[in-house]
């Protein structure tokens, strides 16, 4: 598994930005810990993403 993290105000370096291009053509590989998201989970993440997005949007006004 690959993981990046970036601050708020940080951009990715070119050495990231790379890895991330190689990475889009991999599969992705389910397991117990990681199962593929069924349609229910992945409108429960839409919405919690509406709701961040809302609340984001409102604490930059």
């Amino acid at each position: 598994m690959t993981v990046f993290s970036l601050n708020e105000n940080q951009k990715p370096s070119e050495e990231t930005l790379k890895r991330l291009s190689e990475l889009k053509d991999e599969d992705i590989v389910y397991d117990d810990d990681s199962p593929e998201m069924t349609p229910k989970m992945l409108k429960a993440l839409e919405c919690a993403v509406t709701q961040r997005n809302r609340f984001i949007k409102s604490k930059g006004q």
